[in-house]
């Protein structure tokens, strides 16, 4: 008789587990949507495109075949690993500091 009971307990146990789960991934659905419709209206109101399909379309450009391509393009057109079309070269390891320069205040005091 107690492995009967402890059978029933247990399947109990996964049912309300598995309520929960299901609960848990319909709010979880539910606030993705509410993230949706609120990221559409703001693009609606201020006229800008939704954050959501600019950084996909980023990660697109940059991976056609694979996660890293050796031909994946900067926003300028020129290739990730060799000089940028500004000059500078973009090669692995190296690091490029901006130039130095005094900014001067227009305004008399």
């Amino acid at each position: 008789m107690p492995a009967f009971v402890s059978q029933i307990l247990r399947f109990v146990f996964r049912l309300v587990m598995a309520v929960f789960a299901i609960i848990f991934a319909i709010s979880l659905l539910f606030a993705a949507l509410i993230a949706l419709l609120f990221s559409l209206l703001m693009a609606l109101f201020t006229g800008r495109k939704p954050v959501s399909p600019v950084v996909f379309s980023r990660f697109k450009r940059f991976s056609k075949d694979s996660v890293w391509p050796a031909d994946a393009k900067r926003s300028d057109g020129s290739p990730i690993g060799g000089p940028s079309r500004s000059g500078k070269s973009g090669k692995p390891g190296e690091v490029v500091d901006v130039d130095v320069r005094e900014v001067k205040d227009d305004k008399p005091q």
